[in-house]
């Protein structure tokens, strides 16, 4: 809602500032420098950018647009109580979490939180750093390292469709001179056309320009840094799961371990120790 907001207030602001000033829109309705412009943005990102990368930057666009800000107080408190009850299961008998991990879908634990089974980046770290400590276990050193490379790769993978879009929205400007030098060169075929004619042309290519600058800086160069923005909200949530687990790898108690994860979390969406502490009860009675 936020995002939708801005780009009315982008917009109403620029172009309301212009008619407040005599100015008449009619005159920056140029849809040829809209297609120049607009085009050679598409097919840049087309040259640069394989399939699973537009993937990716269609499916962050989408949540930077929808105001997905990353995981709620909610989201993160069902991960906590997750973790507790693997845990927990596992302290009488690490091997009996074997199953979950294995097929987290058909876990009646992990069916319990879908607002963490939904997360198939989250389950999939958890569930394969799980695996590891069963088949083989690390020191809480080497397993810290291990999961810390695993969220450097996501984390690089995540950034490319940030950059991308970061580097079409810089080359915005430029495209715009290029549709305005188109203008310019077409203006000059009419020098003989009077200076209505030529006024009209002239100011057809300007707004070339003024497209570009806008759709970098009023839209293009934000939308990557909301992107960005979501990239690390949706970063923390793996955070929070690497602390717990390098307390389950030190041995300590679940309600500990839990302890852990929820000093992770950002203080603005972190629950409460005795929030956690009566759920915990709750669901070791269960």
């Amino acid at each position: 809602m936020l995002v939708i907001i801005g780009v009315l207030v982008v917009i109403g602001t620029v172009f309301g500032g212009f008619l407040m000033e005599g100015g008449h829109l009619a005159v920056l309705l140029q849809p040829v420098e809209f297609m120049i412009i607009g085009g050679a943005a598409g097919g840049s990102l087309l040259i640069s950018s394989p399939p699973a990368l537009l993937k990716a930057i269609l499916k962050q666009v989408v949540g930077a647009v929808t105001n997905k800000g990353g995981p709620k107080t909610e989201d993160y408190r069902a991960l906590l109580m997750l973790l507790f009850e693997l845990f927990k299961l596992a302290k009488s008998n690490p091997m009996a979490i074997e199953p979950h991990v294995e097929k987290p879908e058909s876990s009646d634990i992990f069916k319990r939180y879908p607002a963490v089974l939904h997360n198939h980046h989250a389950v999939s770290f958890l569930c394969d750093t799980l695996k590891v400590q069963l088949t083989a276990a690390m020191s809480p050193y080497d397993l810290e390292d291990l999961m810390d490379t695993d969220i450097a790769a996501s984390h690089e993978e995540e950034a490319l469709a940030t950059t991308t879009v970061n580097r079409i929205g810089d080359a915005m400007p430029g495209l715009g001179i290029v549709a305005a030098v188109l203008g310019v060169v077409i203006t000059m075929g009419k020098l003989t056309q009077g200076k209505e004619i030529i006024g009209h042309s002239v100011a057809a290519a300007l707004v070339g320009t003024f497209l570009g600058i806008l759709a970098s800086y009023g839209f293009m160069q934000p939308l990557a840094a909301k992107m960005e923005s979501n990239n690390v909200n949706e970063g923390k949530f793996l955070t929070v799961i690497k602390a717990a687990l390098i307390a389950y790898a030190k041995n300590c108690a679940p309600k500990v371990c839990v302890e852990f994860g929820r000093r992770s979390i950002p203080p603005v969406n972190r629950p409460s120790f005795d929030d956690i502490d009566k759920a915990s009860s709750s669901a070791g009675k269960g």
